[in-house]
Protein backbone atom coordinates (compact mmCIF):
# COMPACT_ATOMS: atom_id res chain seq x y z
CA UNK A 1 0.00 0.00 0.00
CA UNK A 2 1.36 3.81 -1.00
CA UNK A 3 1.82 5.79 1.86
CA UNK A 4 0.76 9.56 1.51
CA UNK A 5 2.95 12.27 1.87
CA UNK A 6 2.64 14.40 4.91
CA UNK A 7 2.84 18.05 4.17
CA UNK A 8 2.47 21.19 5.97
CA UNK A 9 -0.50 23.19 5.20
CA UNK A 10 -1.06 26.80 4.69
CA UNK A 11 -4.70 27.57 6.10
CA UNK A 12 -6.56 30.67 4.11
CA UNK A 13 -9.53 31.69 6.34
CA UNK A 14 -12.44 32.99 4.22
CA UNK A 15 -14.86 33.25 7.06
CA UNK A 16 -15.00 32.19 10.58
CA UNK A 17 -16.95 29.06 9.40
CA UNK A 18 -14.76 28.21 6.04
CA UNK A 19 -11.13 27.56 5.64
CA UNK A 20 -9.04 26.55 2.72
CA UNK A 21 -5.96 24.26 3.03
CA UNK A 22 -3.12 24.42 0.35
CA UNK A 23 0.26 22.17 0.66
CA UNK A 24 3.24 23.81 1.33
CA UNK A 25 6.07 22.93 -0.75
CA UNK A 26 8.37 25.02 0.86
CA UNK A 27 8.15 28.68 2.87
CA UNK A 28 10.02 31.19 1.08
CA UNK A 29 9.88 34.47 2.85
CA UNK A 30 8.13 34.80 6.08
CA UNK A 31 8.36 37.59 8.24
CA UNK A 32 6.54 40.33 10.63
CA UNK A 33 6.66 43.80 9.57
CA UNK A 34 5.98 46.99 11.00
CA UNK A 35 2.48 47.24 9.33
CA UNK A 36 1.53 42.90 8.51
CA UNK A 37 2.96 39.23 8.36
CA UNK A 38 3.92 38.65 5.03
CA UNK A 39 4.80 35.29 3.99
CA UNK A 40 5.71 34.05 0.50
CA UNK A 41 5.10 30.24 0.14
CA UNK A 42 5.44 27.81 -2.77
CA UNK A 43 2.44 25.75 -2.60
CA UNK A 44 1.55 22.23 -4.86
CA UNK A 45 -0.95 23.44 -6.21
CA UNK A 46 -0.75 27.10 -7.27
CA UNK A 47 2.95 27.81 -7.03
CA UNK A 48 4.92 30.36 -5.54
CA UNK A 49 2.41 32.78 -3.54
CA UNK A 50 2.28 36.16 -1.68
CA UNK A 51 0.58 36.26 1.80
CA UNK A 52 -0.34 39.37 3.94
CA UNK A 53 -1.86 38.44 7.05
CA UNK A 54 -2.92 34.84 6.28
CA UNK A 55 -4.93 35.90 3.12
CA UNK A 56 -4.11 35.04 -0.26
CA UNK A 57 -3.12 37.98 -2.35
CA UNK A 58 -1.75 36.20 -5.54
CA UNK A 59 -0.45 33.13 -6.91
CA UNK A 60 2.71 32.38 -9.72
CA UNK A 61 -0.65 30.40 -11.50
CA UNK A 62 -3.23 32.64 -11.51
CA UNK A 63 -1.89 36.62 -11.10
CA UNK A 64 -2.72 37.48 -14.52
CA UNK A 65 -6.59 36.83 -13.87
CA UNK A 66 -6.49 39.39 -10.80
CA UNK A 67 -4.03 42.44 -12.52
CA UNK A 68 -5.71 42.13 -15.73
CA UNK A 69 -9.34 42.86 -14.87
CA UNK A 70 -7.72 44.89 -12.27
CA UNK A 71 -6.53 47.47 -14.44
CA UNK A 72 -7.26 47.22 -18.01
CA UNK A 73 -11.35 47.71 -17.86
CA UNK A 74 -10.36 50.90 -16.26
CA UNK A 75 -7.39 52.37 -18.50
CA UNK A 76 -9.52 51.50 -21.53
CA UNK A 77 -12.62 53.03 -20.19
CA UNK A 78 -10.54 56.52 -20.39
CA UNK A 79 -9.62 57.84 -23.64
CA UNK A 80 -6.03 58.65 -23.01
CA UNK A 81 -4.64 58.11 -19.53
CA UNK A 82 -1.42 59.70 -18.89
CA UNK A 83 -1.30 59.72 -15.07
CA UNK A 84 -2.11 57.02 -12.95
CA UNK A 85 -1.61 56.69 -9.44
CA UNK A 86 -1.36 52.95 -7.55
CA UNK A 87 -2.14 52.08 -3.96
CA UNK A 88 -0.23 49.57 -3.03
CA UNK A 89 0.29 46.42 -5.16
CA UNK A 90 3.74 45.61 -3.88
CA UNK A 91 3.74 42.84 -6.08
CA UNK A 92 4.50 44.89 -8.68
CA UNK A 93 2.08 42.89 -11.12
CA UNK A 94 -0.37 45.97 -11.08
CA UNK A 95 2.49 48.40 -12.39
CA UNK A 96 3.40 45.90 -15.01
CA UNK A 97 0.15 46.21 -16.42
CA UNK A 98 -0.17 49.60 -16.11
CA UNK A 99 2.82 50.24 -18.09
CA UNK A 100 1.90 47.81 -20.69
CA UNK A 101 -0.25 51.38 -21.83
CA UNK A 102 2.04 53.52 -23.97
CA UNK A 103 -0.04 56.65 -23.70
CA UNK A 104 1.20 56.53 -20.01
CA UNK A 105 3.60 58.62 -18.96
CA UNK A 106 3.71 59.02 -15.17
CA UNK A 107 2.83 55.93 -12.54
CA UNK A 108 3.25 57.10 -9.48
CA UNK A 109 3.21 53.92 -7.01
CA UNK A 110 2.98 54.55 -3.20
CA UNK A 111 2.92 51.44 -0.62
CA UNK A 112 3.03 51.57 3.16
CA UNK A 113 5.27 48.66 3.81
CA UNK A 114 8.80 48.98 1.96
CA UNK A 115 9.31 45.86 3.14
CA UNK A 116 6.96 44.05 1.40
CA UNK A 117 7.94 45.59 -1.94
CA UNK A 118 11.39 44.43 -1.46
CA UNK A 119 10.28 41.12 -0.70
CA UNK A 120 8.55 41.06 -3.85
CA UNK A 121 11.15 42.77 -5.32
CA UNK A 122 13.52 39.79 -4.72
CA UNK A 123 11.53 36.53 -4.93
CA UNK A 124 8.12 37.47 -7.19
CA UNK A 125 10.19 38.41 -10.19
CA UNK A 126 7.78 37.11 -12.74
CA UNK A 127 5.15 39.34 -11.14
CA UNK A 128 6.74 42.71 -11.39
CA UNK A 129 9.42 41.85 -14.51
CA UNK A 130 11.21 45.01 -14.18
CA UNK A 131 8.48 47.00 -13.66
CA UNK A 132 9.71 48.81 -11.04
CA UNK A 133 13.04 50.07 -12.99
CA UNK A 134 10.79 51.93 -15.48
CA UNK A 135 11.59 55.58 -16.01
CA UNK A 136 8.18 56.30 -15.71
CA UNK A 137 7.89 55.05 -12.02
CA UNK A 138 8.06 57.13 -9.22
CA UNK A 139 7.77 54.52 -5.97
CA UNK A 140 7.28 56.36 -2.60
CA UNK A 141 6.59 54.44 0.72
CA UNK A 142 3.97 55.97 2.90
CA UNK A 143 0.69 56.06 4.51
CA UNK A 144 -1.41 56.67 0.91
CA UNK A 145 -4.00 58.34 3.06
CA UNK A 146 -2.13 61.43 4.01
CA UNK A 147 -0.26 61.37 1.25
CA UNK A 148 -4.05 61.97 -0.86
CA UNK A 149 -4.54 64.14 2.28
CA UNK A 150 -1.53 66.45 1.65
CA UNK A 151 -0.99 66.64 -2.47
CA UNK A 152 -2.43 68.57 -4.77
CA UNK A 153 -1.58 66.42 -7.49
CA UNK A 154 -4.51 64.76 -10.28
CA UNK A 155 -4.45 61.67 -12.07
CA UNK A 156 -6.20 60.33 -14.91
CA UNK A 157 -6.91 56.79 -13.01
CA UNK A 158 -6.76 55.55 -9.34
CA UNK A 159 -5.98 52.03 -8.50
CA UNK A 160 -6.24 51.17 -4.97
CA UNK A 161 -4.37 47.98 -4.83
CA UNK A 162 -4.32 46.61 -1.34
CA UNK A 163 -5.46 44.16 0.89
CA UNK A 164 -8.97 43.60 2.30
CA UNK A 165 -9.98 45.71 5.66
CA UNK A 166 -8.53 43.38 8.57
CA UNK A 167 -8.72 44.83 11.83
CA UNK A 168 -5.50 46.93 13.23
CA UNK A 169 -3.85 46.23 9.71
CA UNK A 170 -2.51 48.87 7.61
CA UNK A 171 -6.08 48.76 5.04
CA UNK A 172 -9.10 49.62 6.68
CA UNK A 173 -9.31 53.54 6.30
CA UNK A 174 -8.73 53.17 2.71
CA UNK A 175 -12.10 51.85 2.30
CA UNK A 176 -14.50 54.63 3.49
CA UNK A 177 -16.29 57.90 2.40
CA UNK A 178 -13.95 60.06 3.51
CA UNK A 179 -11.27 57.99 1.78
CA UNK A 180 -13.10 58.18 -1.57
CA UNK A 181 -14.17 61.88 -1.36
CA UNK A 182 -10.51 62.79 -1.23
CA UNK A 183 -10.06 60.13 -4.23
CA UNK A 184 -12.72 62.38 -5.96
CA UNK A 185 -10.51 64.98 -5.55
CA UNK A 186 -7.42 64.09 -7.00
CA UNK A 187 -8.75 62.95 -9.78
CA UNK A 188 -9.04 64.73 -13.24
CA UNK A 189 -12.51 65.39 -14.48
CA UNK A 190 -13.09 63.37 -16.55
CA UNK A 191 -10.72 60.40 -13.55
CA UNK A 192 -11.79 56.78 -12.43
CA UNK A 193 -10.72 54.61 -9.82
CA UNK A 194 -10.65 50.91 -9.46
CA UNK A 195 -10.29 48.70 -6.42
CA UNK A 196 -10.36 45.23 -5.57
CA UNK A 197 -13.57 44.74 -3.46
CA UNK A 198 -13.89 41.73 -1.69
CA UNK A 199 -15.50 38.21 -2.72
CA UNK A 200 -19.00 38.29 -4.44
CA UNK A 201 -20.17 34.97 -3.13
CA UNK A 202 -23.57 35.61 -1.81
CA UNK A 203 -22.53 33.84 2.11
CA UNK A 204 -20.20 37.19 2.50
CA UNK A 205 -21.33 39.84 0.15
CA UNK A 206 -21.67 42.73 3.08
CA UNK A 207 -17.90 43.58 2.21
CA UNK A 208 -18.44 44.13 -1.31
CA UNK A 209 -22.11 45.41 -1.17
CA UNK A 210 -20.94 48.16 1.19
CA UNK A 211 -17.48 49.18 -0.62
CA UNK A 212 -20.00 49.83 -3.92
CA UNK A 213 -23.04 51.53 -1.83
CA UNK A 214 -20.18 53.94 -0.22
CA UNK A 215 -18.52 54.73 -3.70
CA UNK A 216 -22.16 55.21 -5.22
CA UNK A 217 -22.18 57.80 -2.28
CA UNK A 218 -19.01 59.83 -3.78
CA UNK A 219 -19.64 58.91 -7.34
CA UNK A 220 -22.10 59.65 -9.95
CA UNK A 221 -20.70 56.11 -11.85
CA UNK A 222 -19.71 53.26 -9.84
CA UNK A 223 -19.50 49.74 -12.05
CA UNK A 224 -19.06 46.45 -10.29
CA UNK A 225 -17.72 43.74 -11.79
CA UNK A 226 -16.19 40.42 -10.42
CA UNK A 227 -13.67 37.55 -11.67
CA UNK A 228 -12.92 33.62 -10.86
CA UNK A 229 -9.59 33.68 -9.43
CA UNK A 230 -9.47 29.85 -8.69
CA UNK A 231 -6.48 30.39 -5.72
CA UNK A 232 -8.53 32.50 -3.51
CA UNK A 233 -11.24 30.15 -3.41
CA UNK A 234 -14.18 32.02 -4.15
CA UNK A 235 -15.32 34.56 -6.87
CA UNK A 236 -13.36 37.79 -6.56
CA UNK A 237 -15.16 41.54 -6.41
CA UNK A 238 -14.00 45.00 -8.10
CA UNK A 239 -14.82 48.01 -8.31
CA UNK A 240 -14.83 50.57 -11.25
CA UNK A 241 -16.02 54.51 -9.91
CA UNK A 242 -16.36 56.97 -12.64
CA UNK A 243 -17.02 60.73 -13.20
CA UNK A 244 -17.67 60.39 -16.39
CA UNK A 245 -16.96 57.02 -18.56
CA UNK A 246 -19.48 53.69 -18.14
CA UNK A 247 -17.34 50.97 -19.26
CA UNK A 248 -20.55 48.84 -20.01
CA UNK A 249 -21.03 51.42 -23.05
CA UNK A 250 -17.66 49.96 -24.47
CA UNK A 251 -19.29 47.16 -26.64
CA UNK A 252 -16.93 44.16 -27.05
CA UNK A 253 -15.86 45.04 -30.76
CA UNK A 254 -14.73 48.30 -29.18
CA UNK A 255 -12.84 46.40 -26.57
CA UNK A 256 -10.99 44.12 -28.86
CA UNK A 257 -9.98 47.31 -30.60
CA UNK A 258 -8.36 48.85 -27.99
CA UNK A 259 -6.59 46.32 -26.74
CA UNK A 260 -5.30 45.88 -29.91
CA UNK A 261 -4.31 49.51 -30.51
CA UNK A 262 -3.38 50.68 -26.97
CA UNK A 263 -2.17 47.82 -24.92
CA UNK A 264 1.66 46.02 -25.80
CA UNK A 265 1.96 42.60 -25.59
CA UNK A 266 -0.99 39.62 -25.56
CA UNK A 267 -3.03 39.27 -22.82
CA UNK A 268 -3.51 36.13 -21.22
CA UNK A 269 -6.93 36.64 -18.93
CA UNK A 270 -8.90 39.95 -20.40
CA UNK A 271 -10.51 40.45 -23.65
CA UNK A 272 -14.13 41.81 -25.26
CA UNK A 273 -16.14 39.08 -23.94
CA UNK A 274 -14.25 39.09 -20.61
CA UNK A 275 -15.41 42.37 -20.01
CA UNK A 276 -18.75 42.57 -20.57
CA UNK A 277 -19.10 38.80 -18.50
CA UNK A 278 -17.30 40.06 -15.65
CA UNK A 279 -20.10 43.21 -15.39
CA UNK A 280 -23.03 40.84 -15.33
CA UNK A 281 -23.62 40.19 -11.57
CA UNK A 282 -25.87 37.25 -11.32
CA UNK A 283 -29.83 38.13 -9.98
CA UNK A 284 -28.89 36.72 -6.63
CA UNK A 285 -26.16 39.26 -6.19
CA UNK A 286 -28.47 42.39 -7.63
CA UNK A 287 -31.11 41.53 -5.32
CA UNK A 288 -28.83 40.72 -2.13
CA UNK A 289 -26.99 44.41 -3.17
CA UNK A 290 -30.04 45.86 -3.38
CA UNK A 291 -31.03 44.65 0.14
CA UNK A 292 -28.27 46.44 2.42
CA UNK A 293 -27.02 49.75 2.33
CA UNK A 294 -24.39 50.06 4.87
CA UNK A 295 -22.00 52.77 4.23
CA UNK A 296 -18.66 52.77 5.18
CA UNK A 297 -17.22 55.86 7.06
CA UNK A 298 -14.14 56.33 9.07
CA UNK A 299 -16.05 56.16 12.58
CA UNK A 300 -17.75 53.22 11.81
CA UNK A 301 -15.55 51.00 9.53
CA UNK A 302 -15.91 47.56 7.70
CA UNK A 303 -13.83 44.72 8.68
CA UNK A 304 -13.56 41.09 6.92
CA UNK A 305 -14.61 37.98 9.24
CA UNK A 306 -11.22 36.13 9.71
Amino acid sequence: MTQEKSYKWFVDTLSPFENHMHGIDRIVFSKRTAFQDVEILDLKDYGRCLILDGKMQSSQSDECIYHEVMVHPALLSHPNPKKVFIVGGGEGATLREVLRHPSVEDVLMVDIDQEVVDACKRYLPEWHQGAFDDPRVTLKYLDARKYIEETQEVFDVIIIDISEPVEEGPAYLLYTKEFYELVYDRLSHDGLIVLQAGTTTIRYLLNFSAVCHTLEAVFPIVSPYHASIPSFGLPWGFALASKKYNPMELDIAEIDHRISKRIRGELQAYDGKTHHGQFLLSKQIRTKMAQEHRIIEDNHPLYVAV
